[in-house]
Formats: structure tokens, C-alpha cells, sequence
């Protein structure tokens, strides 16, 4: 993992995961307890979600553009027990976390110094020596792993709970397609509390690759990145994309980029016109999903001259079914309700984890893993 000068490989990673995660038992997690996490992209950052995960808790990451009574929302309606944050980030916190019963103990990634004020006790994140090792709590593969949160585009923020299976397989889902290796260098510059831009980091780790992490200020930074780091992948969004399709990048023979892929949204055909004349060496993957079921379908970018507009295929480990209202599927060319089966979907909404299922059609698959 890189960020900015700092380098760890997976030995020093996970070095930093287990101490952490022992720093977090002995400061009284339980299992399943909800740890925020309220930090820009940084290495604190990941060894938190995978520390919390390790010990048998749930990782609730927070967009850092959010405001404090988005934070406060967040942090109440999950019931969130530990933030992890920065002292800055803290102090901008001001006076909401008075209105977080739940929260019992923040922990501070940065030089340790007590704020003024705080309504709950603070911690450094590391102590000398170390913590010794203890019991993880038990855990399966359906368990809550994590909560992320939707934008709040159309009301407030809700959370998607996601199991450690489901994590896990799309992970390996994505590196199947995409067929990353060691080898591969990705750089992360989604928000990590985005499904998409956490499995940057859940993808490259499986894959053993490496995951570059970028808090970019402008478009152009990205490609300096790339250019730096020898990036072969990128993911990103249609407005990003639409920014980086103007921009002037390196030459064809000196481009590291293996590949870029693109969710949230259809990429406008002018844009990947663009990208496509400017990185003739990189494939596009197009891809579309929704964040209850992580990934639906790719396009394969050997089909992307024949099968114009389409979203493709469905990604490995995933059925996709087309029906129509009666649950019976539809031909070829008939429109029908778009159906995604299979272990990628989430567990729910947190305070509402039977809305996105729905089996109640008895023509479908009987299976709790309906979206």
C-alpha cells in the first residue's frame, strides 16, 4: 500500500492490523459493535476497517465531505460505539457527538493530544508497548461486516449492511474479470464509504497487488499519479471521467494503465470516444450495479463496439434474471424488471434488513439472496 511517501507491504500491513485490532479489545469492543471511521484516504484508514473486521466488529465508514449533523446521523442511527478519527476532524465535530448517547470512546489516529472538549473519552490510537495479543470474537461469513451509507441524495442517509461474505465475493468477483495480479498497481481516489471505491482496496488485497491511495484536489493530479505510482488501474465515475476524457495524458507507449472502469452511472459515449483515442492501450470495463447488490453486470471491452448502451453480462458469482410481473422471464428484446440473485446482495438496510430482499414471488428462485 502507498500514500504519498509512506509504503508498507503485507507483512508491515498486517502487523499493523493485528496490533490495532488488539489495541480495539482491549479498549472493550464487542462483537458487532459499530466503529466509525472519519478519515480522509490514509493508511490509518484501511488497517482500521480491516482491524475492526479481524476482531469480529462492524466498520461504518464516513465520507469525509460530510457535514457534522450528517455525521451525527450517521453515528445515531447505527448506534456507532468507537470513532476513529483525527483531531482536527474531531474539533470540526464540535458539538454534535453531545447529541451521540451511543458513543462511548474516540480514538485518535494523530499525535495525541486531549481535546478541550469532548463528550466522550479519547484515545491514543497507538500505546507503547503494544498491546498483547487477544481472543477474537467468533464470527461467520453472513455476519454484519460493515455499513455503508447512501449519499442522502433523496432524504437521509441510509445504511446498507454488508456481510463478510459479501465483501469477500466481490472481491474476488472483480478480480476475475478484471484478472488482476500481483503484478497490478491500483489507484484509489473514490471515497472509501462508496462500495466501488472500498472495493479498490478489497480487490487489490486479494489480488496482492498494490492499492495507491490519492486525495485528489484536481483531475490533473490523478494523472500525475498514474504517471508516478506506474498505475495499470483506475476506477472511477462518469463526471471524473468526463473531467479526465479533456485532459492531455502520456503518450500511448509510456502509459502504464492496463485498464479503467466506470459505475454509478452510463459513461457518455463522447467520453469513452475520448478515453479510448487517448489510452488505445487500456481496456474499458463498464459496469453497472447498485449498492444494495455491489455489481450486476460488466461489459467486456471486446464488446463494447458491438453492444453499444449495453450493460452487459452478469459479473461472476451473480444471476441475472429479466422477468415480467407475473415472475416469469422474459425473451429476448422484451422489457421486464431487472432481477439480481445471488451472494453479492446485501443483508439490508440497517433498522430495515428485509428491504431489499424479496422472494415473495413464487415463480422465482426461493433464495434470501434476492434483490
Amino acid at each position: 500500500m502507498v500514500h504519498r511517501e509512506t509504503r508498507l507491504n503485507y507483512e508491515e500491513l498486517a502487523g499493523e492490523v493485528y496490533q490495532i485490532t488488539a489495541r480495539l479489545l482491549q479498549l472493550g469492543l464487542q462483537r458487532l459493535d459499530r466503529v466509525a471511521v472519519y478519515l480522509e484516504k490514509r493508511p490509518e484508514t484501511i488497517s482500521s476497517f480491516f482491524s475492526i473486521s479481524h476482531a469480529g466488529a462492524v466498520f461504518v465508514p464516513i465520507n469525509p465531505i460530510l457535514k457534522p449533523d450528517q455525521i451525527a446521523h450517521i453515528l445515531n442511527d447505527c448506534q456507532v460505539r468507537f470513532l476513529i478519527t483525527s483531531s482536527p476532524r474531531l474539533e470540526a465535530l464540535g458539538e454534535v457527538l453531545a447529541q451521540c448517547p451511543a458513543l462511548s470512546a474516540t480514538i485518535l489516529v494523530d499525535p495525541f493530544q486531549p481535546p478541550a472538549i469532548t463528550h466522550s473519552p479519547c484515545h491514543p490510537w497507538k500505546i507503547s508497548p503494544p498491546p498483547p495479543a487477544m481472543p477474537l470474537h467468533r464470527t461467520i461469513p453472513t455476519d454484519m461486516a460493515a455499513i455503508l451509507y447512501t449519499s442522502g441524495s433523496t432524504g437521509k442517509p441510509k445504511g446498507v449492511v454488508l456481510s463478510h461474505l459479501n465483501l469477500v465475493t466481490g472481491a474476488k468477483s472483480v478480480a476475475q474479470y478484471l484478472n488482476l495480479t500481483q503484478e497490478d498497481r491500483l489507484l484509489s481516489v473514490l471515497p472509501l464509504s462508496f462500495d466501488y471505491g472500498l472495493n479498490q482496496i478489497t480487490t487489490a488485497f486479494l489480488s496482492g497487488a498494490c492499492a495507491v491511495l490519492l486525495n485528489h484536489l484536481l483531475p490533473l493530479d490523478i494523472i500525475k499519479e498514474i504517471r508516478r505510482e506506474s498505475i495499470t488501474g483506475l476506477a472511477a465515475v462518469p463526471p471524473l471521467w468526463i473531467q479526465l476524457s479533456s485532459l492531455t495524458w502520456p503518450d500511448p507507449p509510456s502509459c502504464s494503465l492496463r485498464y479503467y472502469t466506470n459505475s454509478g452511472g452510463a459513461m457518455p459515449e463522447r467520453t469513452l470516444e475520448l478515453l479510448r483515442s487517448k489510452l488505445p492501450g487500456a481496456r474499458p470495463y463498464l459496469m453497472y450495479g447498485l449498492t444494495e447488490a455491489f455489481r450486476s453486470t460488466y461489459l467486456p471491452p471486446e464488446e463494447v463496439d458491438r453492444r453499444p448502451g449495453s450493460i452487459g453480462k452478469a459479473i461472476p458469482y451473480a444471476e441475472i434474471l429479466v422477468v415480467r410481473e407475473d415472475g416469469t422471464p422474459c425473451v429476448a428484446h422484451e422489457p421486464g424488471e431487472l432481477v439480481h440473485r445471488g451472494p453479492l446482495v446485501a443483508l439490508g438496510y440497517w433498522n430495515d434488513l428485509e428491504k431489499p430482499q424479496n422472494d415473495s414471488n413464487p415463480r422465482l428462485p426461493c433464495s434470501p439472496n434476492l434483490c
